[in-house]
This record gives C-alpha cells, sequence and structure tokens, in this order.
C-alpha cells in the first residue's frame, strides 16, 4: 500500500470530525452555479451573479444588528475600556487577518489622535489580534496550525489573557479548532468570551461535535452571522468575512465613540469621526455602499479591472499594487488568492527560484521593516517556536522534527517597501496600480509612484471616493460615498468587496474555477482536504472515499514537482483529471 493510500484511509477511519459537508459555508450557492460558464462568456453577468451574493449580506445582518448579543458585544467592549482590560481578536485565515485588521484599526485610531492619547497612553495597546501561526500567516497560512485547539490556547496564554478581558473568537465556519481553543482558554482564564461564525446554530450543534460543546457552554456567548452559502463554494474569505467585519468593527467602533464621549471634552473630540451610531445605521451605511459600488458605473469599473489583471496573466505578467493606507487591505486580498486558486505565493527576498507571485503589494514610501511596522500599527508578532514548545502541545511529529520558522527576520524577507525588485518589472508583462482610498494618496506617495511607475509596463489606478482628481493611465474608480468612522470601518469595507470581487472574477476568467467551485486549492489542512475530496467526487461522480484517496495520491505527487521547483497544477483538479481519464 502506497503512503499516499495509506494517508487517505488515516483520515477516512481517524478524521471524520473533519466532514463538513453538511455546513452552509460548505454548500454550492445556487445563484452562482454556473459562473464560470457565464464568465467566459458574459463577464458582465458574471459579476451580476457575485453581487447578487452580496447583496445577501445586507439582510442578514439587519436581524444581528437588532439582536441582544449585538448589544452585549458592545457593552462587554466599553466594559474592558473602562477598566483597561484587554480586548483580544483570534482566527485563523481569513479570520486571523480580520483580527489584526481590527487591531491596526484600533491603533491608528490613538496614533492618529494624538491630543485624545496623550491624555489616555495606555488606550493603544488595549486591543490584541492573535492568528494562527503568528503574523507570519499574514503572507502564507502555516500548514497545521488551524487544526489544533491546543495551539489556539498556547497563543492566546503567551499574548496575556486574563480575568476581566474580552475574548472575541472568530471563526467562519464555526469549527476552527485553532479559535475554539482560544474560546475555552479565555474562558478559563475569567476572560467574557465571544464565539463568532457563519453557520446556523442548530446545524453547527447537529454535525460538528466541538463546536456543540462550545455553542452547549452557557459562559460563552454566540454570535451567528449566518448569510448563506459563498458565491465560491466554501470561499469564506468573501461574504462570511465581509458580515464579520463589518458586525465586529461596528460593536467595537460603538463602543469607543461612546467611550470617547465619556472621557473627553467637545474640544478635545472636535474634527474626529466620533459620529454615534446603532446597529440600523450600520446596516443602512452598508446596504447604501454596496449598492454604490455595484451600481452601473461601478460594474464597469469592475470589469475593466478584471479585463486588465486577465490580459496580463495571460500574458505571463505581474501585478503590483501600490499603497499606503490600505496596504493591509490589499495585502489581505492578495495573499488570500494563493491557496484559494493556488498560485504560487509571494515570495521571500533570498528566493530566486520559487514563481513569483501573480499579485503583489508594495508601500511606495517606506523600506520593508518600516512598511511592516506601519502597516500593523505596531512590531510585527512573529513565532519563535522551538521544537521543545511543538513536543509541548503534542503536536505531530513532522513539527516538532522540523519547526518552521515564523519569527520576524522570516518575516521581513517579504519585501512589501519601497525596494527595487526587478523580478517584478522584467516580466512578459508588468503593471503597476495604485490604490487610493478617500484621496488619502499624499504628494509624496504620487511623486514615489511615478518614480517607480516607469520601471513598469503599465500603470493603472484604482480610486474609492465620491470624488478624485484626474490622472494619467487607466482609472478604475468607485464613486461610494465612505463616511466618517473611527476605525475607518467603511474605507476597509470597499476595498474588501472591490478586491474580492475582483480577484475571484479574474481568477474565474483564468479557468480556476469550475462552475462555482475552486478546483484549484491548496489542500493544506483537514478541512480543505475534506472540501477538496467533496469537489473531486461532486465533479466525477465517484465515492468520497475514492476522491479521498485519489487526492492524496495527486498530492504526493505536486509534492515532488514541487521539490523539483517545477510547476505543479492543483492536487483536486489533478485528481479530476485523472478520474475522468479512467
Amino acid at each position: 500500500m502506497s503512503n499516499a493510500v495509506e494517508q487517505a484511509k488515516h483520515f477516512l477511519q481517524e478524521e471524520r470530525a473533519f466532514r463538513l459537508g453538511e455546513l452552509l459555508t460548505e454548500s454550492f450557492h445556487p445563484k452562482t452555479m454556473d459562473l464560470s460558464q457565464v464568465a467566459g462568456r458574459d463577464l458582465r453577468g458574471a459579476i451580476g451573479m457575485l453581487k447578487s451574493v452580496d447583496e445577501e449580506i445586507s439582510p442578514a445582518m439587519k436581524k444581528v444588528f437588532n439582536s441582544d448579543v449585538f448589544g452585549e458585544l458592545v457593552a462587554a467592549f466599553l466594559r474592558a475600556m473602562e477598566a483597561r482590560k484587554r480586548i483580544y481578536f483570534t482566527g485563523c485565515g481569513a479570520t486571523g487577518r480580520l483580527s489584526i485588521l481590527l487591531e491596526a484599526a484600533w491603533r491608528r485610531f490613538w496614533r492618529e489622535n494624538p491630543g485624545i492619547s496623550a491624555k489616555m497612553p495606555e488606550m493603544e495597546d488595549r486591543v490584541i489580534s492573535v492568528m494562527a501561526g503568528g503574523d507570519f500567516a499574514l503572507i502564507k497560512s502555516v500548514e497545521g496550525f488551524e487544526d489544533f485547539p491546543d495551539f489556539g490556547r498556547y497563543q492566546l496564554r503567551k499574548a496575556g489573557v486574563g480575568a476581566g478581558d474580552v475574548v472575541a473568537a472568530i471563526t467562519e465556519g464555526g469549527e476552527t479548532p485553532f479559535v475554539i481553543g482560544t474560546a475555552w482558554e479565555g474562558l478559563d482564564t475569567g476572560a467574557e468570551v465571544f464565539f463568532v461564525y457563519n453557520n446556523p446554530t442548530e446545524t453547527l450543534r447537529k454535525h460538528v461535535v466541538r463546536s456543540r460543546e462550545v455553542i452547549d457552554e452557557p459562559g460563552i456567548k454566540k454570535l451567528d452571522l449566518t448569510t448563506g452559502p459563498m458565491a465560491i463554494t466554501g470561499s469564506t474569505r468573501m461574504q462570511a468575512t465581509t458580515a464579520e467585519l463589518l458586525v465586529v468593527a461596528a460593536a467595537l467602533e460603538t463602543a469607543l465613540v461612546r467611550f470617547g464621549t465619556e472621557h473627553f471634552s467637545r474640544s478635545d473630540l472636535a474634527g474626529l469621526d466620533m459620529e454615534q451610531r446603532d446597529g440600523v445605521d450600520y446596516h443602512k451605511i452598508f446596504e447604501r455602499l454596496v449598492s454604490e459600488i455595484y451600481s452601473a458605473a461601478g460594474v464597469e469599473s469592475i470589469v475593466s479591472a478584471t479585463e486588465f489583471e486577465e490580459e496580463i496573466y495571460r500574458a505571463g505578467g505581474l501585478v503590483t499594487y501600490m499603497t499606503d493606507w490600505a496596504l493591509l487591505d490589499v495585502l489581505t486580498d492578495t495573499t488570500e488568492r494563493s491557496p484559494t486558486f493556488m498560485l504560487p505565493p509571494f515570495r521571500r527576498n533570498d528566493d530566486r527560484v520559487s514563481a513569483c507571485s501573480w499579485a503583489f503589494v508594495k508601500d511606495p514610501l517606506r523600506t520593508t521593516e518600516h512598511a511592516w511596522r506601519e502597516m500593523l500599527q505596531r512590531e510585527p508578532r512573529g513565532l519563535a517556536w522551538g521544537a521543545e514548545v511543538y513536543a509541548e502541545l503534542s503536536a505531530p511529529g513532522e513539527l516538532r522534527r522540523n519547526p518552521p520558522r515564523l519569527d520576524n527576520s522570516e518575516i521581513y524577507k517579504f519585501e512589501i517597501g519601497n525596494e527595487a525588485d526587478s523580478s517584478r518589472t522584467d516580466a512578459a508583462d508588468s503593471a503597476l496600480v495604485l490604490i487610493d482610498v478617500a484621496g488619502r494618496t499624499s504628494d509624496v506617495e504620487r511623486e514615489a509612484v511615478q518614480q517607480y511607475g516607469s520601471e513598469y509596463a503599465r500603470t493603472a489606478c484604482m480610486a474609492f471616493g465620491p470624488t478624485g482628481e484626474e490622472r494619467d493611465g487607466q482609472v478604475f474608480r468607485f464613486g461610494c460615498q465612505l463616511p466618517g468612522s473611527a476605525l475607518a470601518l467603511w474605507r476597509h469595507i470597499a476595498v474588501k468587496l472591490v478586491l474580492n470581487t475582483i480577484s475571484t472574477a479574474t481568477m474565474v476568467r483564468m479557468d480556476r474555477v469550475i462552475g462555482n467551485a475552486m478546483v484549484w486549492l491548496s489542500p493544506s489542512n483537514k478541512k480543505l482536504i475534506d472540501r477538496g475530496s467533496r469537489l473531486i467526487s461532486q465533479q466525477t461522480g465517484c465515492s468520497y472515499e475514492d476522491a479521498c484517496i485519489e487526492l492524496y495520491t495527486a498530492i504526493e505527487q505536486v509534492q515532488a514537482l514541487q521539490r523539483r521547483n517545477e510547476e505543479a497544477p492543483s492536487p483536486v483538479a489533478m485528481a479530476i483529471e485523472r478520474i475522468k481519464e479512467k
């Protein structure tokens, strides 16, 4: 029996807890079943299909904003602020990046308002993010981390969680072991814990034991943000994470505004974006924002940007985004394209062999180390775990024998700063795309873009906001209103919605999706092994068990190609093709 078959049989026999096909977030959305077929002949029609699923977020979140538990989340955040306790956001993958974004937005508020932060300097450090794998996982998911609750417990414990703190444990599916571990750790230390997820509560209780245990625990408050299936099956970086960003950030911002108005004078707050809003207000603004982004003009901009990127990629070219304020937002979208569509991940500066990522992002104003600090609004938090830590956590043998390098020195090898990078400019085709949000692009930034732009074959701009200056070159304009917000929430959501749609539509056009199934995914954890097996079974008609064996066989073959630095297809796509040829 081959090693691949042995691994498959072990998964089938021992990992039944990761069979998640009954969850709504893993289901096929009926509105996008023939997305890839439509995109091939009618890109505008395909964008309309993606729009129709994004529009489902608003009515679902209206109920959440009117719920008691949303008010309880606001009240818990406010209590923590009053007592100078800490608020922890924990997550894995997309929700981990969301957690880091929430912390950065909080820190930016205090840093950009020195008048009030000088009176309460301790407040900047009151929000902490805990992502599976640490900040390194912003760039590339750390294989296996999300599968172990003890890893979540350990990371949160090392982050200093204690009695009176608040822990918002965020998991799109509601079943991620790492995030569940942080919820239990928070409860054990006396923190107030909220479990935030995007599947119907009763569905989770019925089908996932580890989720049922958390849901049935009376000491943990539950926030169900179900919106329905994703536009791309299982791609929770889209609607699920958008809903989480909207609701959790709204709760944090509401508490922050109440705290500010109670502790600072009117003169202290003059000129700050501290408008008091309730859940109804947040719902209405979000609904309007989605409508404006998907207006006739907005759809045309999405279509143009998609065609722009597709043309470059088909020519073997690369896209480099350039931005200051929106660096974390853009990095998140570009990072997530790799596992979702099995594109080359970001490449370290000491690696001249691996393929370059199709899309990348750079800060035109700062060197890499300064860019990382500015983006996070703090020093990166890499993990420096040795073999002894993995042994303490009963990690699999491979992690104990070969602990991954996840510390800051490794993070800084990803050059998101303004250093020259000939690997991107010397590609068969290359584009520099400036991201301008609400006219925040400074004169210095414009000069830097002009300086670097000459090295690229093409330049373009993606502009967000109701007005914008005239620019040379191609401009993709999104004339949406971006109301004032202490945490700049509407700017973050606008960038997320647009980039998620453009990157998804582009990959659909590049044949990385069949129907609405992302068959070009990287099965790097147990949940994705399950998803890949289900996709193979659905596309070929074979049994789940046979699909799993074929997937592990394909993974083994792909890994052999990667060791030789050869171009490797998706194991899922390879398995589907092999079964169809039999």
